[in-house]
């Protein structure tokens, strides 16, 4: 079975409760996560199979009237989009190089995220999305070759400049370990 991902941003967190609430009533999803983020807006994430995420995405649409602000589904998500969402990915043992980018806004960094990690054998470390970043949102990402680092990198700045969405990239070919302590 496919997960499919659903994610809205509203301009109102009240309407964004209200919101959330009905989406995860309409149909069978998971709530990843709902939470207020800067300046003043709501975000909410679901997930589950394509039929039922739709079907939360219309009701979401529906209840956040005037509210929404933006919206994405991705029908094929990367299995390692959630766990680095929530912050519990596994990470692989032999880290040599790092990457990260960093985007305007959540919903263009989950997608460059997901493209990113379908390109290459990466681990996503974090997903952080706009909380206390004034509304920006990034993704790290590791691996043991250089290579699959860049290469994923690449694939998302792609998608990101293409949005206009890109802040900034990054590839660090041998990270120091001190520096790894405090991304992991």
């Amino acid at each position: 079975m496919q997960s499919s991902l659903v994610l809205l941003e509203l301009n109102s967190i009240a309407r964004g409760l209200e919101t959330a609430d009905a989406m995860c009533k309409v149909a069978t999803v998971n709530l990843i996560d709902a939470y207020a983020i800067c300046p003043g807006k709501y975000i909410i994430i679901i997930n589950g199979l394509l039929a039922d995420v739709q079907s939360s995405l219309n009701k979401g649409i529906e209840v956040a009237q005037q509210h929404l602000i933006d919206k994405l589904l991705i029908p094929n998500i990367s299995p390692k989009i959630i766990p680095a969402i929530l912050g519990t990915s596994k990470i692989r043992q032999n880290i040599i190089s790092l990457g990260s980018i960093e985007t305007f806004s959540a919903a263009s960094c989950i997608v460059a995220s997901d493209l990113a990690s379908k390109k290459a054998d990466v681990d996503l470390i974090e997903i952080r999305l706009a909380k206390g970043l004034g509304g920006k949102s990034y993704v790290t990402l590791c691996s043991d070759d250089v290579g699959a680092v860049k290469s994923a990198i690449n694939e998302a700045v792609i998608y990101t400049k293409k949005n206009g969405s890109l802040v900034q990239k990054t590839v660090i070919p041998q990270i120091h370990p001190d520096m790894l302590k405090t991304i992991l």
